[in-house]
């Protein structure tokens, strides 16, 4: 049994916890597994809790997580991984490039980021796509510091936002949000998050050029022959989404079409969807790749498996958190009811830009914000989905030198510092406000 404490006591607990995940992911350098289990021992030790008691919750709330998502991920770690080496993500950018035209170029990337950013993790994706920029540079004249900006936030608005990507899932899966619902909403957040970025990318990147070339970034970009046509590449990506997002929506209420109703709702199952989309994108893969398959298999389960360990450490802090009450003493202390989502938003902000990692970000707020949605007034189904959305658009700001992907933009478009600073790292404090203002615009609808 967890002993009652004041709330002042509750918040100092707290506040270590948080300060031990901050402090061993950014200066120290840990894993944020380990991060994340300490700080469960941290909080547990000062509630005290038995150690058995706290290796228990460890135990339960890392099973429970890996129950809801394990397969999530995998699935969709692997379908990214296949799509980059069939050069389906390059038959999406060229065809989008051909369809908005050259003198939309800058368009034409924040477009193909938002949609390779569906089953692409937003590092790996800025990683393949990035040898476009060079080139479509020279033809069209566009400052590069826009080109890349525009690539790399159009990829980022999605993985924060919507699953499979592992924050959005995670705490998807922690809070209990039906994934169907949350894609198809959260592309109707994750849309005006890309065109602020765009926008923000040409007003501000037209006046900065890198200060050295990167030539890495040029050959990221392999030549490669039979690659998969327009409609089989854009397949793997779409059919996924489409088939999950019905199943939320589907009508349980005509009875002709109840053949048709059991099989959307098993191939909307999200395991289900995203093992369609791995077997479209398998299809997708010549003759020569194909022998290299169970290597990109392999690959896929090791890419996952340091994404589960950290999503399933987010579920065990999350148990300890549940454990000692904070949702009871946040409630009894605080005027949270006002607040609703602003508070999801405000606390994943804090986090992301202390610590750098949008998914660390998130799911430790997910766990903090969990036991409170009832003092926020978003327990219902529509208000859950929100604060998910929420902690999403905050897991967007800001994103500077302690987080990893803006490292790789910088390094694979070779602009400096000062560059980043003032083009990207702004286009995602304003992405995360426009992304906020879009979830108020969609609680009131």
């Amino acid at each position: 049994m967890v002993q009652s404490f004041g709330f002042t006591y509750l918040m100092i607990c707290l506040l270590a916890g948080i300060v031990t995940i901050v402090v061993l992911t950014v200066k120290l350098r840990l894993h944020a597994f380990f991060a994340l289990i300490l700080a469960c021992f941290v909080v547990g030790l000062g509630m005290q809790m038995p150690v058995p008691a706290i290796i228990e919750l460890i135990k339960e709330g890392f099973g429970n997580i890996m129950k809801s998502l394990g397969m999530i991920i995998l699935l969709g770690t692997t379908l990214g991984i296949l799509l980059e080496h069939s050069g389906s993500t390059t038959v999406m950018a060229a065809y989008i490039l051909r369809i908005v035209g050259e003198r939309r170029a800058a368009l034409s990337l924040s477009l193909t980021g938002l949609i390779a950013g569906l089953p692409l993790f937003c590092d790996s994706g800025y990683i393949v796509l990035s040898g476009l920029n060079k080139p479509l540079a020279k033809r069209t004249g566009i400052s590069i510091a826009a080109l890349a900006v525009c690539l790399a936030t159009g990829l980022y608005a999605v993985h924060c936002l919507i699953p499979p990507h592992p924050g959005a899932s995670a705490a998807a899966g922690l809070i209990g949000v039906d994934l169907g619902r949350l894609i198809a909403t959260g592309i109707i957040v994750a849309i005006p998050a890309m065109f602020t970025g765009y926008f923000w990318a040409m007003y501000a990147g037209k006046r900065y050029v890198p200060a050295a070339g990167n030539e890495e970034a040029a050959a990221v970009v392999r030549e490669q022959q039979d690659l998969p046509g327009v409609f089989r590449a854009f397949l793997p990506v779409l059919v996924p989404v489409l088939l999950i997002s019905i199943r939320s929506f589907i009508s349980t209420e005509n009875e002709d079409a109840e053949i048709w109703r059991n099989l959307l709702i098993i191939l909307g199952n999200p395991v289900m969807a995203l093992i369609v989309g791995v077997l479209l994108a398998l299809s997708n893969m010549n003759k020569g790749q194909r022998s290299a398959i169970n290597h990109l298999l392999e690959e896929s389960v090791t890419k996952a498996g340091v994404i589960l360990v950290i999503i399933g450490g987010g579920g065990a802090f999350g148990a300890v958190l549940a454990a000692a009450h904070v949702g009871d003493s946040f409630k009894d202390s605080l005027p949270l009811t006002s607040l609703g989502i602003l508070f999801p938003f405000l606390l994943t902000s804090l986090l992301k830009t202390a610590q750098g990692s949008s998914t660390v970000a998130i799911i430790t707020a997910a766990s903090i914000v969990l036991p409170l949605l009832p003092a926020v007034g978003l327990n219902d189904p529509d208000g859950r989905m929100l604060a998910v959305l929420a902690m999403g658009a905050g897991s967007m700001m800001i994103s500077h030198a302690n987080d990893a992907y803006f490292w790789v933009v910088a390094r694979f478009s070779g602009l400096d510092m000062k560059t980043m600073f003032r083009v990207y790292s702004l286009a995602t404090l304003f992405m995360g406000l426009v992304s906020l203002a879009m979830i108020y615009l969609i609680s009131f609808v």
